[in-house]
């Protein structure tokens, strides 16, 4: 049995669900641009295919973060117990 911490695996599992829906939300709603365009619609295209690139690095962010997570949930292991004091011997 694999030792997990259950707390950070599905913060991580969440994460990355979440990164990913708005990775596929963002990617499926790209700008684009039309034939005869003013020039203030071609500043205005720009503007708007650079914040959705923005927001396509942002979830990449959230993914990666999430993953990282689920990675170290395999590696943090809760202490049973606390410190148990050490006793000397005094001899007088």
């Amino acid at each position: 049995m694999v030792l997990v911490d259950k707390k950070i695996l599905s913060g991580g599992i969440l994460m990355v669900s979440a990164g990913l829906v708005l990775l596929f939300n963002i990617n499926s709603t790209t700008p684009i641009g039309q034939t005869d365009m003013t020039p203030a619609q071609i500043d205005d295209l720009l503007t708007k295919q650079q914040e959705n690139k923005n927001y396509s690095n942002l979830a990449g962010m959230i993914t990666g973060i999430g993953f990282l997570l689920v990675l170290i949930s395999f590696g943090a292991r809760k202490k049973k117990g606390g410190a148990k004091p050490i006793e000397k011997d005094q001899k007088a």
